[in-house]
């Protein structure tokens, strides 16, 4: 069984950083895609990036193209996604999974951008 476990999330000014991580078990961590979605609040899920756990295909939303990268350690069957130039628009609940849609997530880690 699938389990993803996301962690990192936090409280930042406008500007600010944060590396979310999400911890996977449960499937051939060497051959998948993970994907990065969030929720912000009254609002749906938004896909925003997926990589391959090889580190080589990486595809991210324009909404937050050059500000967040995703990264792996396969070592660690780890993704992370680094959060850069954080605006208040990004204030949301993030989540890991395993399709666009988000239809297979974990629980979930809450970023929370105020000025």
């Amino acid at each position: 069984q699938v389990q993803l476990v996301e962690s990192g999330g936090g409280s930042v000014q406008t500007g600010g950083s944060l590396r979310l991580s999400c911890t996977v078990s449960g499937f051939t961590f060497s051959s998948y895609y993970i994907n990065w979605v969030r929720q912000a609040p009254g609002k749906g899920l938004e896909w925003l990036s997926s990589i391959h756990s090889d580190g080589k295909n990486t595809y991210y939303a324009d909404s937050i193209k050059g500000r967040f990268t995703a990264s792996v350690d396969n070592a660690k069957s780890t993704v992370y996604l680094q959060l850069n130039s954080l605006r208040s628009e990004d204030t949301a609940l993030y989540y890991c999974a395993t399709d666009r849609s988000g239809s297979h997530r974990g629980q979930g880690t809450q970023v929370t951008v105020s000025s």
